[in-house]
């Protein structure tokens, strides 16, 4: 039987670019569901292609005119950073008849080096969207998200993270999937973006990353503990933020938070991966030990950032912390406003927990509307003017409002 069909929050934008421009592409990390989302909503109209098809990939990249002869648009080409000769060609085609719109529906699993060719050859031409895996707010209703509340719950959730096959399947064995998607990402897209020699190495840089995840990252001690060079975990880096498995927190400063920490921070973008990378397999496990509270932080940045891209935008997510010790986990930026979010592993909810926040509105008072301590507490308490303690779960109810989180 089919698996049943998920409506995605991006699907309104995507429709809209349909409409506006000639192609369109996706991109975001294997198995967060492009290629699913545009068959869903395209594929009565458009022809699909894989380039993971070797022969049709053979073709694209021989003869780029034979293939567009043999599947004219409109197409959906999955996969284009194997076959990127296809790019200039699609420009020909769609400068040849620039009225018609959503010719071409693309997709792509290695972010920055295709943005960078597509950007070449389709500029003007392409809208660029990002999909990463199930948010919270895809997998539950409404209603359905009040289980959240419930902590076992909240655990069993994150243990799995929000690829759809692992998301949406029962009783799927979650260290044997996550074991197969490293194999395949490490043979595939790493190899591709990276000339790799020894992707062991590249392994055991993961699970240390998976380990300092949430804080603030030193690359020269990184590089020390791996025993290679700086310039190769930088490397590393780019590769992960490429492939849209990380995202790199920057320190936030408007010229008045004076001699603000300057490191940026990383997260999983994936809670299920950074479980598995981390050797977390049970719900007993989780919310235990020195790093258990960045875990319920990946949940909180994950949610904010799918809800970014779900809307067409480039998630504007920074962290601030003042050589005083002052310090936020999320300064989020959005509609002209600044929403700080500080997030607490905790069910039981005190005025020191909010320090952070109290120190930022004042600073930034003219800007920030509300801030959120975002927590596992059950309902929703009102600490100071301008901030609110909120349980995880009505935090991602309120970024289903319209209006955001800005309200």
């Amino acid at each position: 039987m089919a698996e049943k069909y998920v409506t995605r929050d991006i699907e309104g934008v995507l429709r809209q670019a349909a409409k506006q421009f000639p192609s369109v592409i996706i991109t975001g990390p294997r198995q967060s569901g492009k290629t699913t989302i545009l068959k869903h909503l395209f594929s009565k109209n458009h022809k699909y292609v894989s380039m993971d098809n070797p022969d049709l990939r053979l073709m694209a990249i021989r003869e780029p005119a034979l293939f567009f002869e043999n599947f004219p648009p409109p197409i959906i080409i999955d996969e284009i950073q194997y076959a990127p000769q296809l790019l200039s060609y699609i420009k020909i085609i769609i400068d040849k008849n620039r009225r018609a719109k959503g010719q071409f529906f693309l997709t792509g699993s290695q972010i920055f080096p295709l943005m960078a060719k597509a950007g070449e050859s389709l500029a003007g031409r392409i809208a660029v969207f990002t999909l990463l895996p199930l948010s919270f707010k895809e997998q539950f209703t409404r209603h359905a998200l009040r289980s959240l509340r419930n902590i076992e719950e909240l655990k069993n959730r994150i243990l799995i993270g929000g690829f759809p096959e692992p998301a949406l399947a029962h009783k799927l064995n979650l260290e044997i999937w996550f074991a197969s998607y490293l194999q395949t990402y490490l043979e595939r897209d790493v190899r591709q973006l990276r000339q790799i020699g020894d992707l062991g190495d590249f392994q055991r840089f993961l699970q240390l990353l998976a380990a300092f995840n949430g804080q603030a990252v030193n690359l020269s001690s990184l590089s020390r503990d791996l025993g290679v060079a700086v310039n190769t975990v930088k490397a590393w880096f780019s590769v992960l933020e490429a492939s849209g498995q990380i995202i790199s927190i920057k320190p936030f400063y408007l010229n008045k938070g004076k001699r603000i920490i300057k490191s940026q921070k990383i997260y999983f973008l994936d809670t299920g991966l950074l479980c598995y990378l981390s050797g977390i397999s049970s719900e007993k496990q989780l919310f235990k030990g020195p790093l258990s509270g960045q875990m319920l932080e990946t949940a909180v940045v994950g949610e904010v950032a799918k809800n970014f891209y779900n809307q067409g935008k480039i998630p504007r997510i920074f962290w601030w912390r003042t050589s005083h010790g002052d310090e936020v986990d999320f300064i989020i930026e959005d509609k002209g406003k600044i929403i700080p979010v500080e997030v607490k592993l905790s069910a039981k909810i005190n005025s020191d927990m909010a320090k952070g926040l109290v120190s930022f509105c004042k600073l930034f008072h003219d800007k920030v509307n509300k801030a959120f301590l975002v927590n596992l507490a059950k309902e929703k308490i009102v600490m100071k003017k301008r901030i609110i303690a909120i349980p995880f779960a009505g935090f991602i109810e309120q970024l289903r409002n319209p209006k955001g989180l800005i309200f």
